[in-house]
């Protein structure tokens, strides 16, 4: 479930585009308040919340153990996987028409495989959500300073940049894919 939660929090942005086009387009008398506006508005509503809760339980990690590491490399990659997605979002809130029903269906099933493809893959790096948010993408070559394993590899969102490699972080290594460094107090 937390993992469906984290895919659906990287489309926060896209259902927040969505949302306002459509009351714009409402405002301006382009369209109606009609059953499938309502409902879109309703469950993309719906979708945010869930969404902004799936980010919010990543970025807590409260029950993921942690360990005290040193940064020997950190490359940010933010970019790599930002601008693609970025442009799935403007091409879904400005040439979907959603309030045709065979739009917002095709819209549904993209989204639906998307999905499959994001949590099959582990994807949760692609998160543009946590991008705006503050948070970049790093890959880091780190050493644990609690366990002798050596120089290891792994991905973290950061809130921030990292500047100095020999800084010492807090790892919250919940997955190989996604995990959460904190700056050492």
């Amino acid at each position: 479930m937390k993992k469906i939660l984290l895919y659906l929090s990287a489309f926060v942005p896209l259902y927040v585009l969505v949302i306002i086009k459509i009351l714009i387009d409402i405002i301006f008398f382009n369209l109606t308040f009609n059953f499938l506006n309502t409902f879109t508005i309703i469950s993309f509503s719906f979708l945010i919340i869930l969404g902004v809760y799936g980010a919010k339980m990543s970025i807590k990690h409260e029950s993921t153990p942690k360990s005290l590491i040193k940064i020997v490399n950190a490359t940010n990659i933010t970019e790599k996987y930002f601008l693609g997605y970025f442009s799935l979002f403007v091409l879904f809130a400005l040439s979907f028409e959603l309030e045709k029903v065979s739009m917002f269906v095709v819209f549904v099933l993209v989204i639906i495989l998307i999905g499959i493809v994001y949590v099959k893959n582990d994807l949760f790096y692609i998160n543009p959500f946590l991008n705006i948010l503050g948070y970049n993408f790093y890959d880091i070559t780190f050493e644990n300073l609690e366990e002798n394993k050596g120089k290891q590899k792994a991905k973290f969102f950061y809130k921030g940049n990292i500047d100095n490699t020999q800084q010492r972080f807090i790892a919250y290594l919940s997955h190989e894919n996604f995990s959460m460094l904190e700056k050492r107090d």
